[in-house]
């Protein structure tokens, strides 16, 4: 087993049951934890509730085409995506890949290439700027523990809500940068609630309550007004370039 793939969560997208059982059974085998879904819709609830590492997403889909779907999800995630499909004509790879994919294949396809494949493209993913992936020590004070899904506050676990957690997984993977209301609106409760901007100010109370030393100034959630919310910058690890 490849040590880096252990616990990486992997949701695959396809209507037909044989298969989900074939990629299943494939990438369990490898350490990845598996996600289903058999529509767009549920891949899109899916991508927006519970954070995979990595989507592969069938063109072929009952509800909605995948490259439709992929239109969606990268209104809302940055996550990498596979596209699989039984089309190999390259003007679909290159409409796929204009939209925002990582990577194709083709079926039938290999369990072999497939792993090859998606290991590549978590390596890429990885030597980017996402900090999200298994426990960050902010400061003494604070560590996200993102494989749990909860914070240690001063030595004391401190378990999160499904929102919060949704909320403070985003702003630590843009830490540095505002997200704007309508962004963390879109990412973490969906495009449908593109106007209940009092949603994100309620959880960014909830979090700052069990993560800052003084929520009335806070130390780690910054705002900026009439704009939206930041993560504080994180230092960059030794050797990497400014």
């Amino acid at each position: 087993m490849n040590a880096p793939t252990k616990g990486k969560r992997i949701l695959a997208v396809d209507d037909e049951p044989r298969i989900l059982d074939f990629l299943r059974l494939t990438l369990e085998r490898e350490g990845f934890l598996v996600l289903e879904a058999a529509d767009g819709e549920e891949a899109l609830r899916r991508v927006r509730d519970d954070l995979p590492d990595l989507v592969l997403l069938d063109v072929n889909l009952p509800d909605v085409d995948g490259f439709e779907v992929l239109r969606q999800v990268r209104e809302i995630s940055s996550v990498p995506v596979v596209m699989v499909t039984v089309r190999g004509e390259e003007p679909d790879k290159i409409r796929g890949l204009e939209l925002g994919a990582d990577d194709y294949v083709t079926k039938p396809f290999s369990p072999g290439e497939l792993v090859a494949r998606i290991r590549a493209v978590l390596r890429r993913a990885e030597a980017g700027t996402t900090v999200a992936n298994g426990v960050l020590k902010v400061d003494d004070y604070l560590t996200i523990d993102f494989e749990e899904r909860e914070v240690i506050v001063n030595g004391r676990r401190i378990p999160l809500r499904p929102t919060e957690y949704r909320l403070l997984y985003h702003l630590v993977q843009n830490a540095g940068r505002t997200l704007p209301y309508e962004v963390i609106l879109r990412r973490v409760w969906g495009p449908e609630y593109r106007d209940e901007i009092h949603y994100v100010h309620l959880y960014i109370t909830y979090l700052r309550q069990k993560i800052e030393p003084d929520p009335q100034n806070p130390r780690y959630i910054l705002t900026k007004r009439g704009v939206g919310y930041s993560f504080r910058a994180l230092p960059r690890p030794a050797g990497q370039p400014a």
